[in-house]
């Protein structure tokens, strides 16, 4: 069988001559195969649609998708957007007392799966024309786990939380303090309890819209937790924490799963390795489909997804590979210096920031790590010239091109538009489309407008108009947010490349460590107690970074012995006790 899909985001008719209808072998015979609604977008009637993809290769805006699929699947069907729509086939396996990892690539349906299964939306088992009711679902999985969990969601006998993606977008909701959103949420009246579990007491009496990206997302998974619910949903309950407060995290939702269901979509991998007992990977092609894995033990389906390949089912759902080299760290080559910095110090409020002397040198990528709020932003910014210090100075300098933690889509008009306004001739530059726009996928949301991108096309974006203006120093606040694991790899090289092709230096902070891993060429390291004082020390070569930071959260490293991937050790296993005592927390 064969689908075909139009993704309507992409579609530009008003902009095109309609090759997709033009250049069908069916159409010129007289078959209406693509025909032009009235409000003018065409619409492929796939029953006349011979699957050639001659429509899809001709797209000047690869908004057509021709897409052969095994036959078997049509009878899996879930739940179609139309027409031309977006198709979700087979759903996660219900299993008690185990935290089930949903893992895939954006735009392959997890958050409509999510919606699915929380009964925010009734699935229309491809009937998109049609009113599904509950009962026809029921009757459609009666043979299966899932009839029963979707009668208990027709009858109200079972209650769902949701912790949403995008926890940036809470204070658009909601105005007041964090207090009252707490306890409109509090079913259990464990506010208390949570907040201090969460360590979150010190926001209860400040409003909502003052907190960070990270105390926002403590406060959403606060939230969700206060939820007398029978299945909780965490969507990128990672995203913003530091790596701390992400193992936190993961024991509270592991503890949650022993007495509720509970499903969690993460891209952190490490964190998504700790906390899930099983995994669903998620595969199919990015705004056409999605298909839904059998269930896999959780090192098997991480291993498999780094892979591309599922060898039970014989499908190969990615070209190409996400390898792990067990690279030795690099020494610190002897390379002219392009900034450097005294001892600095800096407060404002209660917070007080001290950094000890260090310098970056030309052509080199350091990586920055550590609890937040203990000043990672404010040096990074202090670099940038946002902020001056209270004592010290950056010595030299340099031109900066910096991208801040939290992007603001404030801009009325496309993408398109604003990279002409603000790269101008660098649009133009061979080395920028090959080594940005091209593997950072900018080039299917030039023609969205800004104000309508997501979480990871924004970020797309914003790593694409940092690397685009002419810099000596790339300075990149959180990179890997909302991007999925395939993304954060492609973002994390095409960086590499190009302050290798061009000389040029960046300094990276992000919490995800297989991502510092594979960006940085030296580290630095931040720690001290978040919101009152932070310590800045470094750049260290990669090793001793890298322990030092491990030692103070406390963790350890190992290996896959597959995938060669780093895996956290259980806190207190034999290799756990073995590394801490060798002092090599990540580098074996």
């Amino acid at each position: 069988m064969h689908i075909a899909v139009i993704i309507y985001d992409r579609c530009q008719f008003k902009k095109c001559n309609y090759e997709c209808r033009n250049y069908c072998p069916p159409v010129r015979m007289g078959i209406d195969t693509v025909v032009i609604t009235e409000k003018g977008y065409p619409r492929i009637i796939e029953e006349l649609c011979e699957g050639c993809g001659i429509c899809a290769h001709k797209c000047p805006f690869e908004a057509v998708k021709i897409i052969g699929l095994p036959e078997e699947i049509k009878e899996e069907l879930v739940h179609q957007y139309g027409e031309n729509g977006f198709r979700l086939y087979r759903l996660p396996a219900i299993q008690k007392d185990k935290v089930i990892g949903l893992l895939g690539p954006n735009g392959v349906g997890k958050t409509t799966t999510v919606n699915i299964l929380s009964g925010t939306i009734i699935p229309n088992l491809g009937n998109y024309e049609g009113r599904v009711t509950w009962d026809d679902v029921v009757r459609h999985f009666s043979s299966t786990t899932l009839g029963d969990y979707f009668s208990r969601i027709r009858d109200g006998e079972m209650k769902t939380a949701l912790k949403p993606q995008y926890v940036d977008k809470i204070p658009r909701v909601f105005k007041g303090k964090v207090k009252d959103l707490l306890s409109k949420a509090d079913e259990k009246g464990e506010l208390d309890e949570i907040a201090s579990l969460l360590e979150i007491e010190k926001t209860l009496e400040r409003d909502v819209d003052k907190l960070s990206g990270g105390e926002l997302q403590s406060v959403a998974i606060g939230a969700t937790l206060l939820k007398n619910a029978d299945v909780y949903f965490f969507d990128e309950p990672s995203s913003y924490l530091d790596i701390a407060q992400r193992l936190k995290m993961a024991k509270i939702i592991k503890d949650l799963s022993k007495e509720s269901i509970v499903f969690v979509v993460e891209h952190d991998l490490a964190i998504l390795d700790f906390l899930a007992d099983v995994i669903h990977i998620l595969y199919g092609s990015e705004g056409a489909y999605g298909i839904v894995s059998q269930v896999r033990a959780t090192r098997n389906a991480i291993n498999s997804y780094l892979e591309g390949y599922l060898r039970e089912e014989n499908i190969r759902f990615r070209e190409w590979k996400i390898e792990f080299t067990e690279h030795p760290p690099k020494k610190r080559i002897d390379l002219p210096t392009l900034v450097k910095w005294p001892y600095i110090e800096k407060s404002y409020g209660d917070f007080s920031l001290e950094v000890h002397p260090g310098e970056i040198k030309i052509g080199e990528v350091i990586g920055v790590v550590g609890p937040n709020a203990t000043g990672k932003t404010t040096f990074v910014k202090i670099l940038a010239g946002v902020l001056k210090p209270d004592k010290g100075k950056v010595e030299e300098e340099v031109k900066v091109s910096y991208k801040p933690q939290y992007i603001k889509p404030e801009f009325d008009g496309t993408v398109e538009e604003l990279l002409m306004l603000t790269l101008k001739e660098r649009m133009n530059s061979g080395f920028f489309k090959a080594e940005v726009m091209h593997p950072l996928n900018i080039r299917h949301i030039l023609h969205k407008e800004v104000k309508e991108l997501s979480g990871g096309e924004m970020q797309r974006l914003a790593i694409a108009l940092c690397l685009g203006l002419e810099a000596d120093l790339y300075l990149l606040d959180e990179p890997s947010a909302y991007l999925d694991s395939n993304q954060r790899m492609i973002a994390a090289k095409a960086i590499r490349r190009v302050m290798e092709n061009t000389g040029k230096s960046a300094l990276v902070v992000d919490h995800d460590v297989y991502f510092i891993d594979i960006i940085s060429d030296n580290i630095m390291v931040f720690e001290g107690k978040p919101s009152v004082h932070g310590i800045g020390r470094g750049p260290y070569d990669m090793r001793e970074g890298m322990n030092l930071f491990l030692k103070n959260v406390g963790i350890t490293f190992r290996r896959d012995k597959d995938s060669r991937r780093p895996r956290i050790n259980t806190p207190g296993s034999y290799t756990d006790r073995e590394q801490k005592r060798l002092g090599e927390y990540y580098y074996i």
